[in-house]
C-alpha cells in the first residue's frame, strides 16, 4: 500500500499529463498480476470496480469517528486542520501523524478490508476500518481513505489510467480502450493488456457499458461548423435520468449514468421488459408522467435511489423508458453500426408503453436547426441533442458525432447570502456561492441555489478576499455574509425545492458575471422566479407525450 500511496503522491505532484502517465505506467509494470488488477481500480478513484455492483455502506460520519478516536485530538484541532486540507484523505493524514503503528500493509490486504467493510452491519463496519488504519503509516492512510471517498484529487482520470496502462505494456491506446469497453472493469484490462490478451469482442449483458457523451454548443452554426454535415438528426433533450436496460428472456436490469444498478426504482419497466420479446441493450431516458404527461423532474426525483417502490408512489409518480438508442440485440453487438441503422433495428421491435422511441426529427441547416430549437424549448424541454446519423456508439467518450444544443432558460440578478470553501484544485479560497432573490411581501432575501462555476481562478481569488471582510458569521466550512456581492447567474430550469424558504431552486446554475454597477435593491424578485417557473415548468408547460415520443 505505501507503494501505491507514493505513485498516488507523484501523479499528484505533477500537473504535466504526459509526467502522470510515465509515472503511472512505471507503477504498473513492476505489480504481478492480482496486484495490478487492485491497483488500476483503486487509482481510478473507486473501492470496487463499476462491473462488481459493489457499494461500501460506509457514511463518513463512521469514518470521521474512527480519525477522531485514533488521532486524540479535540474537534477544533481537528476543524482547523480540515479547513486547511478541504480533503478527507489529506485530513485524516495530517491528523494522524505520529498517532498509528505502522507496518507493511499489502494491497490483498486493503481490498480484503474494503469487502469485510461492505459486508458488516451498522456500527460494525467501524471494526476493519479502524484495524487497518492502526497499522498504516500516514501517507497509506491519506490514500486509502482517498479511495474510500471515492475522489482521489490528484488529476488522474479513468483515461489517464488507461492511457498508462497502454504506455506500461506497449499496447494501442485505442486497444486498451477497446478492452476496457468490452469487460466494464479497468482492472481486468490492466491485467489483459499485461497478458495480451484481446480476444474478447462483443458485449456481455448486464455487464453496464459507459455511456457514450455529448459535446455542448451554444448556436446552430456550431453544430454544423463542427460535423460537417447536410443534414442532422435531432432528438429532444428530456428532463429525467439516463438509463440503460440490459434484458434476456425474464431478466432485466437498468443501470444509470454512473453505472451503478437501479432495477428497484423502477419496477414497471422491470415488469414489461420480457414483452419487449428480443434480448436487447437500450440506451434511452427514464421520465415521469402521468395521463399521458411528462412530468417535471423533481416529480421523478422521488423515485430515485430508492431499492422497493411502494404501489402509492408508483401511482403517484409512474415513469417511461424514451429509448434513443440501440447497443446490442439477439446476440450481435451493434457499437460499431451506423446510428441510422441502430435506430432502423430500434424501429423495428415495436416497442409497447412503457417504452418509446425518442421523438426524431432532422435538421437541414442552422435555421431550420434553431426552429426545430424553439419548438422543443416552448414544449419546457431543456435543448436538443444532435447526432450524427452515421455515427457508430463510443461509449465514455465526448467528441463531434453527438452534440447538445443547450441555452440558458434566462438569467437572473442574485445577492450572495453564504460562501463555502473549495476542494481539490479550489483548496483555500471560497468558490461556491449560495444566492437570494427578494421576496417584496415579506422583503426577506430568500435562497434559490448554489453556484460554484463562471469565474476564473484569478476572480475567485479576488472574492476570497471580499467576501473574508464582509463575512458576519464564520461556521468553518461555511460563512454567512453581508447580502452586498450582486451576481448574474444563468440556469436551465426551475424546481419546486422544500429546502429553499423561497420554494425554488434554479438548476444548473453558472455565474455570468459579478454586478459590481448594480445595487442590492435592483436583484430580481421571488416573483420573476414564480413568473418563470410558471410559463416554463408550471402545468401549463407539461409536455404531451405525444409530443415527446412516438410509439
Amino acid at each position: 500500500m505505501l507503494d501505491f500511496a507514493n505513485a498516488g503522491a507523484a501523479v499528484g505532484s505533477t500537473s504535466a499529463t504526459l509526467e502522470k502517465t510515465r509515472v503511472l505506467a512505471e507503477y504498473f509494470r513492476g505489480l504481478e498480476e492480482d496486484d495490478l488488477r487492485r491497483a488500476a481500480v483503486f487509482m481510478s478513484g473507486r473501492a470496487f470496480s463499476p462491473s462488481q455492483r459493489r457499494t461500501l455502506g460506509l457514511g463518513w460520519s463512521a469514518v470521521s469517528k474512527v480519525i477522531t478516536g485514533l488521532s486524540g485530538l479535540d474537534d477544533e484541532e481537528l476543524s482547523r486542520i480540515f479547513r486547511k486540507h478541504s480533503d478527507m484523505g489529506d485530513w485524516a493524514a495530517e491528523a494522524l501523524e505520529g498517532r498509528t503503528n505502522p507496518e507493511p500493509v499489502t494491497l490483498e490486504e486493503v481490498e480484503a478490508t474494503l469487502e469485510a467493510i461492505r459486508t458488516a452491519r451498522g456500527a460494525k463496519k467501524a471494526a476493519p476500518l479502524e484495524q487497518l488504519i492502526r497499522r498504516m503509516d500516514p501517507r497509506s492512510v491519506r490514500f486509502f481513505i482517498k479511495v474510500i471517498s471515492g475522489e482521489l484529487r490528484i488529476g488522474l482520470s479513468e483515461g489517464l489510467v488507461e492511457a498508462a496502462i497502454a504506455e506500461a505494456f506497449h499496447v494501442p491506446i485505442t486497444q486498451v480502450k477497446r478492452v476496457h469497453l468490452i469487460t466494464g472493469d479497468i482492472g481486468e484490462t490492466a491485467v489483459r493488456c499485461k497478458l495480451g490478451q484481446f480476444d474478447a469482442s462483443t458485449l456481455t449483458l448486464f455487464q453496464p457499458v459507459r455511456f457514450m457523451l455529448a459535446s455542448p454548443v451554444e448556436t446552430a452554426g456550431e453544430v454544423f461548423d463542427r460535423m460537417g454535415a447536410e443534414a442532422v438528426w435531432t432528438e429532444e433533450k428530456y428532463d429525467g435520468v439516463r438509463c440503460q436496460l440490459h434484458r434476456q428472456s425474464d431478466r432485466v436490469e437498468l443501470f444509470s449514468r454512473d453505472l451503478k444498478e437501479t432495477t428497484g426504482a423502477f419496477p414497471e419497466l422491470v415488469e414489461n421488459g420480457p414483452a419487449i420479446g428480443h434480448d436487447v441493450l437500450f440506451d434511452g431516458e427514464v421520465l415521469a408522467h402521468r395521463d399521458g404527461r411528462v412530468l417535471r423532474f423533481f416529480e421523478l426525483q422521488r423515485r430515485l435511489g430508492r431499492k422497493q417502490v411502494k404501489s402509492e408512489l408508483r401511482q403517484e409518480v409512474p415513469v417511461v423508458l424514451v429509448v434513443f438508442d440501440l447497443l446490442w440485440l439477439d446476440g450481435r453487438t451493434l457499437l460499431d453500426e451506423p446510428l441510422n441503422m441502430r435506430r432502423k433495428l430500434l424501429e423495428g421491435l415495436g416497442l409497447q408503453h412503457p417504452f418509446l422511441l425518442a421523438r426524431l426529427e432532422e435538421a437541414t441547416g442552422p435555421d431550420h436547426l434553431d426552429r426545430i430549437f424553439a419548438e422543443t424549448r416552448e414544449r419546457g424541454n431543456e435543448g436538443l441533442m444532435v447526432k450524427d446519423p452515421l455515427s457508430p456508439y463510443t461509449p465514455g467518450r465526448r467528441g463531434l458525432a453527438w452534440l447538445k444544443l443547450k441555452r440558458p432558460l434566462a438569467t437572473l440578478d442574485v445577492v450572495v447570502t453564504a460562501v463555502e470553501w473549495g476542494h481539490g484544485k479550489r483548496k483555500g479560497v471560497l468558490s461556491d456561492y449560495t444566492f437570494a432573490v427578494r421576496d417584496t411581501e415579506s422583503g426577506r432575501l430568500v435562497n434559490v441555489g448554489k453556484a460554484y462555476t463562471g469565474l476564473t481562478d484569478a476572480e475567485i481569488a479576488t472574492m476570497t478576499k471580499r467576501f473574508l471582510e464582509i463575512t458576519i458569521e464564520d461556521r468553518g466550512y461555511v460563512r454567512l455574509v453581508r447580502p452586498e456581492v450582486v451576481l448574474e447567474v444563468a440556469f436551465d430550469s426551475i424546481q419546486h425545492s422544500g429546502r429553499h424558504l423561497s420554494g425554488y431552486a434554479l438548476r444548473f446554475p453558472r455565474i455570468v458575471r459579478i454586478r459590481d454597477d448594480k445595487p442590492v435593491e435592483e436583484i430580481d424578485t421571488l416573483e420573476r422566479v414564480a413568473e418563470l417557473y410558471d410559463r416554463y415548468f408550471g402545468e401549463k408547460a407539461e409536455v404531451p407525450l405525444s409530443e415527446v415520443a412516438e410509439t
